[in-house]
């Protein structure tokens, strides 16, 4: 079973990438690809590509002669990105669980992840997995939001949200803001293995044509929409409208530009035998 707060299916992959796409995942994209420096014939997974954001950037700066498998736990995810990849080649889709990697010990050089591992129920099997099908000595990099009150556009989206809801919240905002706890990623770092951990704080703008684009995306661009139609007290149209004034107050409109904070974490697979 998957998680509901990590079910990206239905129309959820289109309103992701078109409302969210620019604004919050292509500026740490390109941030993360050009932090990869592979030599020709590496081998690169990417876990939780989404609908293709960095794979995009990653099959650009990558030589030629590398491999690329981009994979997801959404297979709707993965058909979106691969449609909106088209004549892009070197690029190996697979549908894949980050927590039971469906590959070979020591397959890949690099393992690249974006904003994927805080919807991962076993963070440490996930890890775990990460450095199993790395090389020794192979790159590991991956990025995570930092807190829900650091980016503010998601504390209002979660606030407003919550609004509506105030006996049984919604609780997908509470996901993809909590694993930015220092302490917590070394920790997960160092448990499977891997060394020289790095972690950065990185501050980006994003930028949407108006709140209103904006808002769609926070609310439809993630399972949220799907939990507010399965309760039915509210529309989600009126949800959205409430997202996107509240976003306008705080950051203005059309267009509206968004202070964003994450941290980048890169580490290399250390040589000492893996843990069963």
């Amino acid at each position: 079973m998957i998680d509901p707060n990590a079910l990206f299916a239905g129309g959820i992959p289109e309103n992701y990438d078109r409302h969210l796409g620019q604004l919050l995942f292509e500026p740490y994209a390109r941030d993360l690809a050009r932090r990869l420096d592979v030599k020709e014939g590496a081998r690169v997974l990417e876990i939780a590509c989404g609908t293709g954001i960095v794979t995009r950037h990653l099959r650009n700066r990558l030589p030629a002669s590398a491999r690329l498998v981009a994979t997801d736990l959404n297979p709707p995810m993965i058909d979106f990105a691969r449609r909106k990849l088209t004549g892009m080649h070197g690029i190996d889709w697979r549908p894949a669980d980050a927590c039971a990697l469906p590959f070979p010990s020591t397959s890949f050089n690099a393992v690249v992840c974006q904003f994927g591992f805080m919807f991962v129920p076993d963070k440490n099997a996930a890890f775990r997995e990460a450095r199993r099908v790395l090389v020794p000595g192979g790159a590991f990099l991956f990025n995570v939001w930092d807190s829900l009150k650091r980016n503010a556009f998601a504390r209002i989206a979660h606030e407003t949200i919550g609004g509506f809801f105030p006996v049984d919240p919604l609780t997908f905002y509470k996901v993809p803001f909590s694993l930015h706890r220092r302490d917590e990623l070394e920790a997960l770092l160092s448990g499977s293995d891997f060394i020289g951990a790095r972690i950065e704080e990185v501050a980006l703008e994003g930028q949407s044509p108006s709140a209103a684009e904006l808002a769609i995306g926070l609310v439809e661009g993630n399972p949220t929409g799907t939990a507010i139609r399965e309760r039915g007290s509210v529309p989600v149209g009126k949800v959205i409208e409430a997202v996107a004034a509240a976003v306008a107050r705080e950051f203005g409109d059309r267009p509206v530009r968004l202070p964003l904070k994450a941290l980048v974490v890169s580490a290399r697979a250390g040589v000492a035998p893996q843990r069963a």
